[in-house]
C-alpha cells in the first residue's frame, strides 16, 4: 500500500507503548503497525508548511522567505526568555505572539542519558517529552506566560543541560534518576519572581514507554537530500525518529516540509 504527502512531525498518543501516527492531507498511518515490516520511503519534492509553495525547505519545514518572516519561527520559540508579548511588544506579529506566549507554560525536568531542563506550553504535556524521547519527565513550575518560563530555564541551565543527546537516546543509553528528589533541589535555584509558581506539593512523574523491538548499536542518520530512496525493516519508534534494522535512523520532524511516498 502506498501513502503520499507532506511530512510533519508524527502525532502521538500516550499509552504503553506510545502510539505514533503519520498524518497526511487525505490519509493517516499508525506507524506502530509497521514494526518488524519492510517499508520504503521515497523523496518526491518540497512544500513549505507556511506558504504551501513547492519551494526548497530551509529550516523547520519552512522555506527561506517564510522562515525569516513568519511569527511561528521567531527567535523566542527556541529562546523563551526573549518573549515580549507580556510587555505588549511585537517581535513579528503581536496577535500571534500573544496567543502563544500568554498562556500557561511548564518548566520541566526530563531524563534520558542525563537530566534535561526545558520549556513547553501546558497544552503540549506530555507530547513535548515524547517528541524528545525522554524516559521520564516531571513538571517543576507552571507559569502564566512564556517569558517567566524562559528566565526559569536560563537559571536552571547552569545546573542541567538543555539539549538531548539524540544518539545516546536512540541507542537507549539511558540512566536511572530520581526526578522527584531532583525537583526538590530546584526551588532555591529559580528566579524570585517565579518561586510562587513552584510545584511544591505536586509530583506527577511521567514514565514513557516507546514501541521499540531493538535498539541500534550505532546510528546512521537518513538524509533524504543525499539518499532520496530508502527501504528497510522498521525496528522501533522513539522521539520523532524511525529506527531501522541496519542502524539507519530517520528524523521525521527534521524532514518536515518534504513530500514523500511511503510504501508498506
Amino acid at each position: 500500500m502506498q501513502y503520499q504527502g507532506v511530512l510533519t512531525k508524527m502525532q502521538t498518543e500516550l499509552g504503553s507503548p506510545i502510539q505514533y501516527y503519520l498524518v497526511f492531507e487525505d490519509s493517516f498511518l499508525n506507524v506502530n503497525q509497521l514494526l518488524d515490516k519492510e517499508i520504503e520511503i521515497n523523496f518526491v519534492g518540497f512544500q513549505c508548511l507556511n506558504c504551501g509553495k513547492k519551494k526548497k525547505i530551509y529550516r523547520q519545514g519552512f522555506c527561506y522567505d517564510c522562515f525569516y518572516s513568519s511569527p511561528a519561527v521567531g527567535d523566542w520559540i527556541m529562546r523563551p526568555e526573549l518573549s515580549t508579548a507580556h510587555l505588549g511588544i511585537a517581535d513579528r506579529d503581536l496577535e500571534y505572539e500573544s496567543k502563544v506566549q500568554l498562556q500557561p507554560h511548564i518548566v520541566y525536568l526530563a531524563a534520558a542519558c542525563e537530566i534535561k531542563v526545558g520549556v513547553t506550553r501546558k497544552t503540549q504535556v506530555p507530547t513535548r517529552w515524547i517528541d524528545q524521547g525522554a524516559s521520564q519527565a516531571i513538571a517543576v513550575v507552571e507559569v502564566p506566560n512564556r517569558y517567566l518560563a524562559g528566565i526559569t530555564e536560563v537559571a536552571l541551565k547552569d545546573h542541567y543541560t538543555d539539549k538531548t543527546n539524540w544518539r545516546k537516546m536512540l541507542q537507549n543509553d539511558i540512566m536511572a534518576f530520581d526526578l522527584v528528589a531532583e525537583k526538590e533541589k530546584i526551588e532555591s535555584l529559580i528566579p524570585a519572581e517565579v518561586k510562587e509558581y513552584f510545584y511544591s506539593q505536586k509530583n506527577d512523574l511521567y514514565e514513557l514507554q516507546y514501541p521499540v523491538l531493538s535498539y541500534p548499536a550505532k546510528v546512521n542518520s537518513l538524509n533524504l537530500d543525499k539518499t532520496p530512496s530508502f527501504s528497510g525493516k522498521l525496528t522501533g519508534i522513539k522521539g520523532q525518529y524511525l529506527l531501522f534494522e541496519n542502524g539507519t535512523v530517520f528524523n521525521v520532524r527534521g524532514s518536515e516540509g518534504y513530500v514523500v511516498t511511503i510504501n508498506v
